[in-house]
């Protein structure tokens, strides 16, 4: 049988790439600058926040006469989003929004999106692009486990795949023994899921006797949560597949912003001719830094018609690289975390997928974790707990040593203490669709 890497190897030669993908940096920033002086108008014009904050601001479109000019406009925020919802972010009249998405509104209200028919064709577009970049190819059967409706994922992915000229399987999140079903029976060439829940699947996979790694199955594009090389190792090892990156947030697009490449597997690069990038101080927003240091992602779209954004604020921690597979295109690091993400235990800042890269560099360990944070009654000080599940082949003795290496190299790595708790396999809560890591239990202030 041909290994997955030798498939991917094949399957990067054998692409066909949109003109975009293969232009010069120069003609590449030409064309950002050029989209980018109409979208700010666009925005000025048809948008009353946008006239608002340029206004309050003191800048007006016509000050962007190069690309470092956008650094004087002002950014937008999810919280802009909501307070003009439902509808006050759209620049086109209703009868022109062909599709609406939102967020969930878990944390407060939520934020809508919408897109003319151009935009979902430009979605589509970009989908496909970055399916392609991560060895889907046309004809291919692929399994999407991402979630539909209001939320992104789902519909965003299946229009891509489709667009590429895929035979879509549109299973959803969830329902766990029948995705197995399917993915036995219908034998898809690649999957699209969260990484979480593509961990679930495979241990349900091995619940039920099943080798995750002998399916059908030989792609993977994973997104919508931040997961670690650590991760990819795990999945591709376990399930005998090549696993790439896919990003994306409903404000600026959905999935597809950018996308990896299964010939270098070395970040997403993000599609420049509909987006420009920047990277901010987090701590200090003023201060846009150069590529390589690492700080917030922003975005300003550039061919946005329902739902123009210039600098959203992503929260998303990062840095921008040069270009490899996509010369032109510079990539994305990977997301250390989100700033709101960011847990500060003892003056120490501290991110989940820190916890994932050091557990998995420990045999005795799975991926399964929860982060618990506490402060016992009479005490100042937050407490931090590592729930972790140790692997079906460890027993308790050895997983009570690899719990105390585990709390050595979060004090080294990170440098802070905690306590770590190895429990049984299968006893921690599995994901559906994105995973909820943290779990705060301090007493409400």
């Amino acid at each position: 049988m041909t290994t997955p890497t030798a498939e991917s190897a094949l399957a990067a030669s054998d692409a066909v790439l949109d003109r975009e993908e293969t232009i010069s940096r120069d003609e590449l920033e030409a064309l950002q600058l050029s989209r980018l002086q109409h979208t700010v108008a666009y925005a000025y014009d048809r948008v009353p926040l946008y006239k608002r904050k340029f206004d309050e601001a003191g800048v007006h479109p016509t000050d962007l006469r190069e690309l470092s000019d956008l650094g004087k406009f002002p950014f937008t925020t999810k919280e802009d989003l909501r307070l003009e919802y439902p509808f006050g972010m759209f620049a086109v009249p209703q009868h022109e929004v062909a599709r609406i998405h939102a967020s969930s509104g878990t944390t407060g209200r939520a934020t809508v999106v919408g897109y003319t028919k151009k935009d979902l064709a430009d979605w589509a577009k970009l989908v496909a692009r970055s399916l392609r970049a991560s060895g889907v190819r046309p004809g291919m059967k692929v399994h999407n486990a991402y979630g539909y409706g209001l939320f992104t994922g789902g519909m965003g992915a299946h229009a891509g795949a489709e667009a590429l000229g895929c035979t879509v399987i549109p299973i959803s999140g969830g329902q766990t023994e029948r995705q197995i079903t399917l993915i036995q029976d219908f034998k898809p060439d690649a999957i699209l899921a969260t990484p979480t829940y593509l961990l679930t699947i495979a241990d349900a996979m091995m619940k039920q006797g099943i080798d995750p790694a002998s399916t059908s199955l030989k792609y993977a594009v994973l997104g919508a949560e931040p997961w670690t090389e650590e991760m990819r190792h795990e999945l591709e090892v376990t399930m005998n597949i090549k696993a790439c990156d896919i990003y994306g947030l409903s404000e600026v697009m959905g999935p597809g912003v950018a996308g990896e490449a299964v010939e270098t597997q070395d970040g997403s690069h993000i599609w420049e001719d509909h987006f420009r990038p920047e990277i901010i101080d987090a701590f200090d927003p003023s201060v846009v830094l150069g590529d390589g240091e690492p700080g917030e992602l922003v975005f300003t779209s550039l061919t946005k018609e329902a739902l123009p954004i210039i600098r959203y604020r992503t929260k998303d921690l990062t840095r921008l690289l040069p270009g490899t597979a996509r010369p032109a295109h510079r990539r994305m690091g990977r997301i250390t975390g989100r700033s709101d993400d960011m847990i500060i235990l003892r003056g120490v800042n501290l991110f989940p997928s820190q916890i994932e890269e050091i557990a998995l560099r420990i045999p005795e360990l799975s991926p399964h974790f929860q982060l618990e944070l506490t402060r016992p009654e009479g005490q100042r000080m937050d407490q931090l707990t590592v729930k972790i599940e140790r692997r079906e082949s460890v027993t308790v003795e050895g997983s009570t040593t690899a719990a105390k290496v585990l709390q050595q190299q979060i004090k080294i790595h990170v440098g802070s203490s905690c306590t770590v708790d190895v429990v049984e396999p299968g006893s921690l809560e599995r994901s559906n669709g994105k995973l909820r890591r943290i779990y705060d239990l301090r007493p409400k202030a």
